[in-house]
């Protein structure tokens, strides 16, 4: 499983204890589409549920009346960085015509959007009117996992393999020698957007459909996004959902700098 150290993600293939799992999940995770709790997080004029901590499991990924999150995934996942107890599961769905405007977003982001799938590294929420980033969730891995069939073009996940190497390097650069209970607020933003502009020059850009009872794990340095709906794409009524698990590292963003 090298693979995923070098390249910054890895694809687990069917999995049947993870398809079972998709089973209870899928009922719960599409009536939170609908759950006037979560009405907040559909944008992009109506074409993509954000569903952050929409999926109503438990620290072990429980759902409904289903096991717990168990497979391929997380055995390498637990052998790699232990068990960590999950958050509630976000049901990302994106549906025929993204991405159009956010809500609140200027033109140059919408671009972005559009012509680089709003390529972003997780947990480095913009603050202020200026929007400057800082470390604000230290994820320890992201791990996405397919509820419903869509065609390969239908928005896929995207990542550049090997920006994790780019990117992690820029963040210990830039927080190197400072103390571990400060790290959260060093400005990243500039160092950051330095290493984007290097990715996009340098590492492949990867789309990453899969289908349930498939998996993905991707690295937390990795650059990632969503690919627009392609013309001719399809999926069913709900869309192409996908939950994803992204739990916080407990010793803060020292260890999101230093962990593997």
């Amino acid at each position: 499983m090298s693979v995923f150290w070098d390249k910054g993600w890895i694809r687990f293939p069917y999995d049947p204890t993870l398809a079972q799992w998709v089973e209870h999940a899928l009922p719960q995770a599409s009536a939170s589409v609908t759950d006037p709790t979560f009405a907040e997080w559909l944008d992009c004029e109506g074409t993509w549920f954000i569903g952050v901590d929409a999926l109503d499991n438990d620290p072990e990924g429980r759902v409904a009346r289903s096991d717990v999150l168990s497979g391929q995934a997380m055995d390498f996942i637990s052998e790699h960085y232990g068990r960590l107890p999950l958050h509630k599961g976000q049901v990302s769905v994106v549906y025929p015509g993204y991405p159009r405007p956010r809500r609140g977003e200027g033109e140059a982001a919408t671009r972005y959007r559009r012509s680089r799938d709003a390529a972003h590294v997780d947990g480095l929420r913009p603050m202020g009117p200026d929007r400057r980033r800082r470390v604000d969730e230290p994820h320890a891995w992201i791990l996405g996992i397919p509820l419903t069939e869509a065609s390969a073009d239908a928005a896929p996940m995207v990542l550049w393999e090997g920006s994790h190497q780019i990117l992690g390097a820029a963040f210990a650069q830039a927080m190197k020698g400072l103390p571990k209970d400060s790290l959260h607020q060093i400005d990243v933003t500039d160092i950051y957007q330095a290493a984007r502009r290097e990715v996009f020059e340098t590492c492949p850009r990867i789309e990453l459909p899969a289908k349930p009872g498939e998996s993905y794990l991707l690295h937390r340095h990795c650059l990632h996004g969503v690919a627009p709906w392609a013309e001719g794409a399809t999926a069913g009524p709900d869309g192409r959902m996908i939950a994803y698990f992204r739990p916080e590292f407990a010793g803060g963003v020292a260890e999101w700098i230093e962990s593997p």
